[in-house]
C-alpha cells in the first residue's frame, strides 16, 4: 500500500498540462489550453484544460478531473497504478506500508498482468543475449535482417526457445499464477489443463503502450513450413486492445511530434528498418487493418500522415482503405508505394538508408492523385468504369470535415477527371444528404427502446395494449432521465459557491475570520439536500467543519463516486473567460470578478435557501387546510401561514423579487 505521504507528493508534483499534454496535442486559447477530446470523436475542440484550476474538462462529452483521474481514465489504469505512473514521471520514489497477507492477496489484477508481461520481456531479452540457442539462432536472425545491436536493444527484441514449457516452467517456477499465463497469451491450455508456450520457436517484438510498459508481443517464425502461421500475437487481454495501439509509437511520439509527421507502415520489421535508416517519427498498425483508435493515437501527435505500404495489389488496396479513415478523422493524408512488390523493410535492405530517403522524399502522392490514378488503371476506356471511380473519388472527398480542404480537392478532381467542377459539387452534395439521412434513421433506431420500432412515437405515452405487451415478453422500459428540479439546482450552486469561495473569509460579518463554507452551511443545518452527489460534497464539508477544516476542491476531483467527481469538476470548470479588452484603462471598461461580489452571493444563496424552505412550509399548510373541519385549528394555521407569508415577502425583498400577495 503506498503511504498517504507519498500520495499527497505526487498530486502536488503532477501539472495538469504536462500530464495531459503527454496524449492530447493542446493550444493556447486565453488562460486555458484547448484540444480535440481523447474520450470521444470530434472535430472540433471542446477539450479544455485549465492550468490554474489543475483541472480537464470536455464540454463535449462531459469527461473531466484532475490529473490523476485523467491517467486513470485514459489509460484504464486503477489507483494505485495511476499513481505509480504519476510518481515515476516526476521522479518520485515510492513509499510503501507493510501489507497484511490479505491485501498481498488481493493485489491489483490489472497490475499483475503488467508485471508479468514485464516479466516476460525480460525472460525474451535474456534468451536472446544471455543463450546459445538464443545467439545462434535469434540473434543470428536479426543480425543477418540488418538490424544493428542496438536497434535490437532500443526495441527490446527477444526470443523464445522451440521447448513447449519453457517460459511456463520458468514463470511458474518465479511464483506467476497460471491464469494470467493463459490471458495474457503467453501460454495456451490444453484440453488436459497443462500449458504449453505459444511462441516457442519464435523471434519476439515486445508490443508497449504509450507509456513503455509492454503490454503484448509479437513472435516471428523463422521456419519456412507454409502450415506454420508467420506470425503469432498476443490476443485481446485487459491490458492489451490491439484496435488501440500503434506498434512503435512510444518511441516515435517526440519525432512525430518535431516532424509534424508520422510515417504510417504495415509490419514491425518495417519499423525497425525505418528507425535504423534515420525516419523515427515511424508506426505502423501491426498488420492489422487501420483502425479509428489508432488514427486518434496518431491526430494527438500530428495532422499530416505518409501512407507506407507495398506496392502489390493487398498493399494497394489496405491504402486505399487507410486514406478514407483517416480522411474521415480530418487528417492531411499522402501516399507511397515501393516498387516490384517492395515494403520499407525490404527497400532499406536492398537499396540502403540514402536511398530510402530520397525515395521519400520525390514520390510521395496526395490522396486525390493517388486514389485517382489507381482506380483509372484499372477503368481504362470503359465510360461505366469511369463513372465509378468518379464516385469513388467523391465519396473519399465527402469525409473531409475542412470545406476549404473539400474546394481544393474538388478543383484537383475535376482537372484530373476532366469533368466539370459543378458536377462534382452535385455528387458531393448527394452523397453528403444521403449519409445524414443513414444517420437519422441509425440514431431513431437507436433511441428506440429494445424490441420496439424505431418510429414509435408520443409523449413519453405507451398504449395499454402495448405495454402489456411488452411487460409479457419481458422487455424493459427505458428508465425516465432524472428530473432535475429548482431545489436541485439550487443544492448544485450551493455546491459550486463553497467549491470555489468555501475557504474565503467572510470579510463583512464580525471579525472577518469565518471561512465562507461554514458561514454558509450554518443556515442550512435543518436542509435536507435532494441530490445525491451534492449531498455527500456538503457532509464532507460538515465533517470537516467539525475540525476547523475546509476540504480542497481538488480532494473530490477523483472521487470514488462518479457523479460526485463530475459535480465537483462541472462546477470549477468554466467554458468561457472575460476577454483581457473588457479590463482596458485606456477605455475605462471593467467588468467585477464574481469573487469581488462575494458578499451579495454568499447573502443572496442564504436568502434564497430559506425562501425555499419557507415555500415548501407554506405548502405543507395549505395541504393541511384542505383537510381541517375545526375552527381554532384553521385559525391557528392561518396565522402560521401568514407568518410564512410576511417572511417570503421580506427575503423576496432582499432578492429583488416580486411576492404576490
Amino acid at each position: 500500500m503506498i503511504k498517504k505521504e507519498t500520495i499527497e507528493k505526487v498530486l502536488d508534483a503532477a501539472r495538469i498540462e504536462e500530464v495531459v499534454g503527454d496524449f492530447v496535442d493542446l493550444k493556447k486559447r486565453g488562460t486555458s489550453l484547448i484540444g480535440n477530446c481523447p474520450f470521444h470523436n470530434e472535430k472540433t475542440p471542446s477539450f479544455h484544460v485549465s492550468v490554474s484550476k489543475g483541472i480537464y474538462k470536455c464540454f463535449g462529452c462531459g469527461a473531466g478531473g484532475d490529473s490523476l483521474k485523467f491517467v486513470m481514465e485514459h489509460e484504464k489504469y486503477a489507483y494505485p497504478e495511476a499513481i505509480r505512473y504519476l510518481a515515476n514521471k516526476y521522479n518520485i520514489p515510492i513509499e510503501e506500508v507493510q501489507r497484511s497477507p490479505a491485501e498481498l492477496a488481493a493485489q491489483d489484477r490489472r497490475e499483475s498482468l503488467y508485471v508479468l508481461n514485464q516479466w516476460a520481456g525480460k525472460y525474451f531479452k535474456h534468451t536472446l543475449w544471455e543463450t546459445d540457442l538464443g545467439q545462434s539462432i535469434g540473434l543470428s536472425y536479426f543480425r543477418e535482417r540488418g538490424y544493428r545491436d542496438e536497434t535490437i536493444k532500443k526495441f527490446e527484441l527477444g526470443y523464445s526457445p522451440e521447448a513447449w514449457t519453457s517460459l511456463v516452467d520458468a514463470a511458474q517456477q518465479d511464483g506467476y499464477a497460471k491464469e494470467f499465463l493463459v490471458e495474457l497469451g503467453l501460454a495456451v491450455e490444453r484440453d488436459d489443463k497443462s500449458l504449453y508456450d505459444r511462441f516457442r520457436g519464435r523471434v519476439i517484438f515486445p508490443i508497449h503502450n504509450l507509456t513503455g510498459r509492454v503490454i503484448g508481443f509479437g513472435g516471428r517464425t523463422l521456419k519456412t513450413d507454409k502450415n506454420v502461421p508467420k506470425y503469432v500475437n498476443s490476443p485481446e487481454s485487459e491490458i492489451y486492445h490491439k484496435s488501440n495501439v500503434l506498434y512503435g509509437l512510444h518511441l516515435a511520439k517526440k519525432a512525430i511530434s518535431d516532424n509534424d509527421l508520422v510515417y504510417l507502415v504495415e509490419g514491425y520489421a518495417d519499423v525497425l528498418s525505418c528507425h535504423q535508416a534515420g525516419a523515427e517519427n515511424v508506426v505502423s498498425s501491426s498488420g492489422t487493418s487501420l483502425t479509428t483508435g489508432q488514427i486518434k493515437l496518431i491526430s494527438r501527435y500530428t495532422k499530416n500522415v505518409v501512407i507506407l505500404y507495398d506496392g502489390d495489389e493487398a498493399g494497394i488496396k489496405a491504402s486505399l482503405r487507410g486514406t478514407d479513415m483517416l480522411l474521415e478523422e480530418g487528417l492531411n493524408v499522402k501516399v507511397m508505394l515501393f516498387p516490384d512488390g517492395n515494403d520499407p523493410d525490404s527497400y532499406i535492405q536492398k537499396f540502403g538508408a540514402s536511398a530510402f530517403k530520397d525515395y521519400l522524399s520525390k514520390h510521395q502522392e496526395d490522396f486525390v492523385f493517388y486514389k485517382t490514378n489507381i482506380l483509372l488503371r484499372d477503368a481504362k476506356d470503359d465510360p461505366i468504369k469511369r463513372a465509378e471511380v468518379i464516385r469513388e473519388v467523391v465519396n473519399s472527398i465527402a469525409l473531409i470535415p475542412d470545406e476549404i480542404k473539400v474546394s481544393v480537392y474538388l478543383r484537383q478532381c475535376s482537372s484530373l477527371l476532366d469533368i466539370e467542377e459543378r458536377v462534382l459539387l452535385s455528387e458531393l452534395n448527394k452523397i453528403r444528404l444521403d449519409k445524414a439521412k443513414a444517420k437519422d434513421r441509425k440514431a431513431a433506431a437507436q433511441a428506440a427502446p429494445e424490441g420496439m420500432p424505431p418510429d414509435f412515437g408520443g409523449d413519453d405515452f405507451i398504449p395499454a395494449e402495448l405495454l402489456a405487451a411488452m411487460q409479457a415478453e419481458g422487455i424493459a422500459l427505458p428508465e425516465p432521465p432524472k428530473q432535475i428540479t429548482p431545489d436541485i439546482l439550487m443544492e448544485r450552486e450551493l455546491v459550486r459557491v463553497i467549491l470555489n469561495y468555501g475557504r474565503e473569509l467572510v470579510s463583512w460579518e464580525g471579525d472577518g475570520d469565518i471561512p465562507v463554507a461554514p458561514y454558509l452551511l450554518a443556515s442550512m443545518d435543518d436542509v435536507e439536500f435532494e441530490d445525491k452527489p451534492s449531498k455527500i460534497i456538503i457532509d464532507e464539508f460538515k465533517r470537516q467543519a467539525e475540525n476547523y477544516e475546509v476540504p480542497e476542491a481538488k480532494s473530490f476531483f477523483a472521487h470514488e463516486n462518479e457523479e460526485v467527481s463530475k459535480l465537483a469538476v462541472d462546477c470549477i470548470a468554466t467554458r468561457y473567460e472575460i476577454s483581457p479588452n473588457w479590463n482596458d484603462d485606456k477605455r475605462k471598461i471593467f467588468v467585477p470578478e464574481e469573487k469581488d461580489q462575494l458578499k451579495d452571493l454568499v447573502n443572496q444563496l442564504i436568502f434564497r435557501v430559506k425562501k425555499s424552505k419557507i415555500e415548501r412550509q407554506m405548502f405543507q399548510l395549505r395541504e393541511e387546510l384542505k383537510t381541517v373541519t375545526d375552527p381554532d385549528d384553521m385559525q391557528m394555521l392561518l396565522a402560521k401561514y401568514q407568518k410564512l407569508k410576511e417572511g417570503e415577502k421580506l427575503l423576496g425583498d432582499l432578492l429583488g423579487n416580486i411576492i404576490i400577495k
